[in-house]
């Protein structure tokens, strides 16, 4: 048995969305990989803070007040390191409080641990030295670099943690010091981190590069494995019958946006923005034919921002929808500025839509360059505005959709990467037996 550990909170209220925008990403990851597990002979099962389905592979932790008090500990502990200030406030994690799992009955009849998003206070750094201690072999999946810092799940391109270790923190008022909240942190991580044996595994080729360099990883086996997805839902499908039963313009070229929460300003969108001034421009004909649906959160903020008619749909959960607004669009756009490997992509390729994105985190390892998408040159509205007329006006469009598909049939279907796992795990039993 496989068991994938993975902290999954639903009660996050609005005010907090980057925290609550990566659980998310992590918990569609967390889940898709399991399932693919599962289709391919392994036993696996998540363990969850919070269930929110009836399938008897997902396990929830026993409830109690503890649960709770875990997160707002945390979070409380980290408020009075920011000298009672909320900027940056859910952008760090500490790990400060969490929960033993290893006495449960899940965690001893697993053979292969497999930590997932381990955050808001699912698990302390303390409860990981118990799992590690209890001499099962342990897979950790890294969705950002929290595993490789002291604190922070994006670096912003500082380089402690791979030099000195982590100091000085930038997330931290004033730029932290040498003894600051991520230099403790790290400090605790490196005690269990460094001699112990964790199997490391990251979304893209980026991330793997870049935590590779982290001094709490010297020594550690890391490994890059996308996220699956499951290609018999998420495929093409009639883009007119979509556009009906989601009440979207028929006779117009629809391009798509998707993000957890738009506002976040690492999601790009100012230069989504300019990018359409742009195109409107030089090509007004656009403005009669063209328009901009937003899916998830906030979409409706910018409904009177872009140069182009806006359809917001607002948050959507049920898959269903999810699958159609995809096949209704002709072009998805992400204008992100720091992504590893993101599931909007993989989710719009597999339904045949173009994708147009920065060069930037993993987006280059998903867009192939005008073959089944455009990459647009890092921060440049100008090559983002050319990406997507490109793909509109010029590219041999179903070329481009064929390319898409077989794209995320070979290098993301469930097999695919099962297999890539599986792989992984026996490597991680093996390195046990063989210390034993």
């Amino acid at each position: 048995d496989f068991s994938t550990l993975q902290g999954a909170m639903d009660w996050i209220p609005d005010s907090l969305p980057s925290e609550a925008s990566r659980k998310k990403v992590a918990a569609v990851a967390a889940n898709r990989l399991m399932e693919a597990l599962n289709n391919n002979g392994v036993k696996a099962k998540m363990l969850v803070r919070d269930k929110e389905t009836s399938d008897i592979t997902v396990v929830e932790l026993p409830k109690g007040i503890w649960q709770r008090w875990n997160f707002l500990w945390e979070r409380w502990c980290i408020f009075c390191h920011m000298h009672f200030s909320r900027k940056h406030l859910f952008e760090v994690d500490i790990a400060n409080a969490g929960t033993d799992i290893t006495r449960m009955r899940e965690f001893k009849e697993a053979d292969v641990i497999h930590l997932s998003w381990i955050n808001q206070g699912m698990l302390s750094i303390k409860d990981i030295r118990k799992i590690i201690d209890s001499g099962k072999p342990v897979v950790w999946t890294m969705h950002d670099f929290w595993p490789a810092t002291g604190i922070c799940h994006y670096t912003r391109k500082c380089n402690y943690y791979k030099t000195t270790g982590c100091h000085n923190c930038q997330y931290l008022p004033g730029g932290g010091s040498a003894n600051d909240l991520s230099a403790k942190i790290w400090r605790r991580k490196a005690k269990v981190w460094s001699s112990r044996n964790i199997f490391f595994v990251t979304c893209s080729k980026w991330l793997c590069s870049a935590v590779r360099g982290s001094r709490l990883l010297t020594g550690k086996q890391v490994v890059s494995i996308p996220n699956p997805i499951d290609t018999r839902e998420y495929k093409p499908a009639d883009k007119r019958e979509a556009r009906m039963r989601l009440s979207l313009p028929i006779d117009r070229r629809l391009i798509l946006v998707v993000s957890q929460r738009i506002t976040d300003k690492r999601k790009g969108m100012v230069y989504m923005v300019r990018a359409c001034e742009i195109m409107a421009e030089r090509c007004p004909e656009m403005k009669e034919n063209t328009s901009i649906v937003i899916l998830g959160g906030h979409s409706e903020d910018y409904a009177d921002k872009l140069a182009f008619p806006v359809c917001p749909l607002g948050y959507v959960s049920d898959q269903r929808k999810i699958i159609d607004v995809y096949n209704a669009a002709d072009l998805f756009v992400l204008p992100s500025l720091e992504d590893n490997l993101p599931n909007t992509i993989m989710e719009a390729m597999a339904c045949g839509v173009p994708c147009v994105g920065f060069k930037s985190g993993g987006i280059p390892e998903m867009i192939d360059h005008r073959k089944n998408g455009y990459v647009a040159e890092y921060k440049s509205a100008e090559d983002l505005a050319e990406g997507m007329r490109w793909v509109l006006s010029e590219a041999d469009y179903d070329e481009l959709s064929d390319n898409a598909v077989k794209k995320v049939s070979i290098s993301y279907s469930q097999q695919s990467v099962a297999m890539k796992y599986i792989e992984v795990y026996n490597q991680a039993r093996a390195y046990r037996h063989y210390r034993l």
